[in-house]
C-alpha cells in the first residue's frame, strides 16, 4: 500500500526546542521532502523534490563542499590555516567559502565570468578570494578548473578540491542525500531523475537506491540544452563533440567526469530538457507552489515529469530541488533578459505577472 503524500511531508522533519547542531557543518543534510501536488495531480504520480535550497549555504553543493573538505582533512592534505581552491560555476563555491569561514581556511574560487553577478557578489561576501576568467572548453590549459589546479599548486598548505573528478563528491551523496531520500520515501520510490554537472549527485544517490533496492529504482538523467550527456548514454557510450547552450548554470557537460564515471553505466536513460520548458516550470512552481527556485531545479521538475509519465500513473519519482532563484533573479525574473534569449513567450500568459524586472 503507498504512503500518503502528507505522511511523506510531515514526516520528513523534526525538530526539538532542547536539540541543536554544532555549528554550520552540522547544519548541512536532512533537508524535507516536498510533494508537489500541481504535477503530482496532472500526472496521475507522486513526485517529490528534495529541497536542498534548505541547506545552510542555500544549495545541494553544501553536501559535496563539505564532503570533499572532509576527505582532504582525514586524507591529511591540508592543515589548519590552510588554502581551499575550487573551479566551480557557483554553488560549490558559495558551500566551501561556508565551510571555509566555518573551519577557519581561506578559499580560493575560479569560475567562468558568464555566471551570475549575485553568485560572484555573495562569494566576495563570504570572504572568498573571487577569480572570473574567461569561459574556455575543459581541454583548453585556462579552463577555470585548470587555474584553479595550478593555483593550489604553487602555494604551500593548500588543496585544489577538484569537485569534477574526486569522487569524495558522490561519496558525499552516497552517505548523506541517497539514505535520505530512502528513509523520507520508505522505500517506496520507483524512479529517480536529475541533471548533472560534476556528476556527485546523481552518481551518489543513484549508486545508494539502486543497492538499496536491489536494482528496482530506476535512475536517469536529465540534461540541458548543449550538453552531450544524453547522446553518451543514448549511444551507449559515443561521445560527440559538445555544441549548444543553455540558461541553466551549474549543470551540462562536455565529458564524463570521474565522479559520473562511477556510475553513468548503470544509469537507465537520459533525455534533454529545452530551456523553454524549464522556464514554464520555473514559473509554474512559483505560482501552483510557493516555491521560488532556480533554472536546474525547475528543469529537475520537467525531467521528474516525464518520468512519471513515461512509468505511467501511480509511480513514485523523486528529484532535487538544488537551489533557490535568488542567486539568478535578475535574469530569470527580466523581461528584457528572457526576451534576449527567447524565452519570454515561453511563459504562460497568465504567469507572466511574476516577470516583474525590466
Amino acid at each position: 500500500m503507498m504512503i500518503s503524500p502528507l505522511r511523506h511531508v510531515s514526516g520528513a522533519r523534526f525538530f526539538s526546542s532542547h536539540s541543536y547542531v554544532q555549528g554550520f557543518s552540522a547544519a548541512i543534510g536532512n533537508t524535507p521532502l516536498i510533494y508537489l501536488k500541481s504535477v503530482s495531480e496532472k500526472t496521475g504520480s507522486k513526485i517529490f523534490g528534495k529541497a536542498e535550497f534548505q541547506n545552510p549555504g542555500g544549495s545541494v553543493k553544501d553536501r559535496a563542499a563539505l564532503g570533499l573538505v572532509r576527505d582532504a582533512e582525514e586524507r591529511g592534505l591540508i592543515k589548519p590555516g590552510g588554502t581551499v581552491v575550487e573551479g566551480t560555476a557557483g554553488n560549490t563555491g558559495i558551500g566551501l567559502a561556508h565551510v571555509c569561514r566555518a573551519k577557519g581556511y581561506n578559499c580560493v574560487i575560479y569560475m567562468p565570468d558568464t555566471q551570475s553577478q549575485e553568485k560572484i557578489d555573495l562569494l566576495r561576501m563570504l570572504g572568498a578570494d573571487v577569480r572570473p576568467v574567461p569561459a574556455v572548453p575543459f581541454d583548453n590549459p585556462r579552463n577555470y578548473n585548470h587555474q584553479a589546479r595550478e593555483f593550489a599548486q604553487n602555494i604551500s598548505n593548500a588543496i585544489w578540491t577538484n569537485q569534477f573528478d574526486n569522487t569524495a563528491n558522490a561519496n558525499a551523496h552516497y552517505l548523506s542525500t541517497g539514505p535520505e531520500i530512502w528513509e523520507q520515501t520508505h522505500g517506496e520510490i520507483d524512479g529517480f531523475v536529475c541533471a548533472t554537472g560534476t556528476g556527485g549527485t546523481l552518481a551518489g544517490i543513484g549508486k545508494y537506491l539502486k543497492e538499496k533496492s536491489g536494482s528496482k529504482v530506476q535512475i536517469w538523467l536529465a540534461d540541458p540544452p548543449g550538453s552531450v550527456l544524453t547522446s553518451y548514454v543514448t549511444s551507449e557510450g559515443k561521445l560527440v563533440e559538445r555544441s549548444g547552450s543553455s540558461i541553466t548554470e551549474g549543470i551540462g557537460q562536455g565529458r564524463i567526469t570521474d565522479n559520473l564515471a562511477t556510475f553513468v553505466n548503470d544509469l537507465s536513460g537520459a533525455f534533454t530538457v529545452p530551456d523553454s520548458k524549464s522556464i514554464a516550470m520555473l514559473y509554474e512552481l512559483l505560482d501552483t507552489e510557493g516555491l521560488y527556485l532556480g533554472a536546474s531545479s525547475a528543469l529537475n521538475v520537467v525531467a521528474a515529469v516525464e518520468l512519471a509519465q513515461r512509468f505511467g500513473p501511480g509511480s513514485t519519482i523523486v528529484t532535487i530541488l538544488c537551489d533557490g532563484a535568488y542567486r539568478y533573479q535578475s535574469r530569470l525574473f527580466s523581461k528584457k533578459w528572457l526576451a534576449s534569449k527567447g524565452l519570454d513567450q515561453s511563459i504562460p500568459l497568465h504567469l507572466k505577472k511574476y516577470a516583474v524586472l525590466d
